[in-house]
């Protein structure tokens, strides 16, 4: 019984579709696929940023910037780029660039400091972040607050400022981890310690913290591995980098001892343990 009246409103929508075809406003159909084309455009912005292999992302924005120079999202994209990119250099150009357009953010100032470490110019990105107004909170410029801090050997500030960007984030360990850093840097085994420890209950991935931690505990003089999740692999790289430590510390019989564990613990040849070891051992005996 149903079927007449769908044959009729299918007649009825054809005709009515044939009419509007007489009378299309073909600007509106223009501005309704710009609309769309700024949509996909956006979401290939993010692909490109994340995704995809970094020189392959900064030819990307080029060629987009240079079609649409006025863009700053485009700009930013390739500042971004090129810093993953790790063409640091051309990161920094590009960043100043985005900072000096009319609707540059406080937050491009923090990516243009950011560059500038990166480049090794720690005085510019200094001026850089004294420049934005302390308003600006977030995680990204207190971490490199700390940073210039510890770049001057000012340590209650970087103190200040680590323990300011550890509670602007909920993933924190990388920036805990440059904490322990700065304290073992100062010799303050002990905090490092800690620090390091809580980096590791933080993302448990990070081998970085791990071998950090263990020379923290090396340079304590405790030769005992920490109880953390760790492969085989990263366990022989742990006895090795404790082996150094003891060496380090003076205790040459203890880091040979480590550098034999970590050689048999390794499930391939351990070539840098290896060298270690042959070259405690000729000093011995010479």
């Amino acid at each position: 019984m149903r079927h007449p009246l769908i044959v009729t409103l299918c007649i009825t929508g054809a005709f009515t579709l044939a009419g509007c075809e007489q009378g299309i406003d073909t600007e509106a159909v223009d501005r309704e696929f710009q609309g769309v084309n700024v949509i996909d455009g956006t979401n290939l912005n993010e692909v490109m940023l994340t995704v995809s292999d970094p020189n392959e992302a900064v030819s990307y924005f080029q060629r987009a910037s240079s079609g649409d120079p006025g863009r700053i999202d485009l700009q930013r994209g390739l500042a971004a780029s090129l810093i993953r990119a790790k063409r640091n250099t051309e990161g920094v150009a590009a960043w100043a660039r985005v900072v000096d357009h009319q609707d540059a953010k406080n937050s491009d100032r923090v990516e243009l400091a950011d560059a500038l470490i990166r480049n090794n110019e720690w005085d510019r990105a200094e001026t850089v972040l004294n420049a934005i107004p302390p308003t600006h909170e977030t995680f990204k410029r207190y971490r490199l607050e700390a940073m210039i801090a510890d770049s001057n050997e000012d340590w209650d500030k970087a103190d200040s400022f680590y323990e300011t960007a550890v509670g602007l984030t909920t993933t924190p360990a990388s920036v805990l981890n440059n904490w322990g850093y700065s304290k073992l840097t100062r010799g303050d085994h002990a905090s490092a310690e800690r620090l390091f420890t809580r980096a590791i209950q933080n993302d448990d991935s990070l081998f970085t913290a791990k071998n950090n931690l263990v020379l923290a505990r090396g340079a304590q003089g405790n030769y005992i591995l920490p109880v953390v999740p760790m492969t085989q692999v990263e366990r022989a790289e742990l006895l090795h980098s404790m082996g150094l430590a003891a060496v380090k510390r003076g205790d040459v019989i203890t880091g040979q001892g480590l550098m034999r564990d970590a050689i048999e613990t390794h499930p391939q040849h351990f070539e840098a343990a290896s060298r270690s070891l042959e070259a405690l051992e000729s000093n011995v005996v010479n």
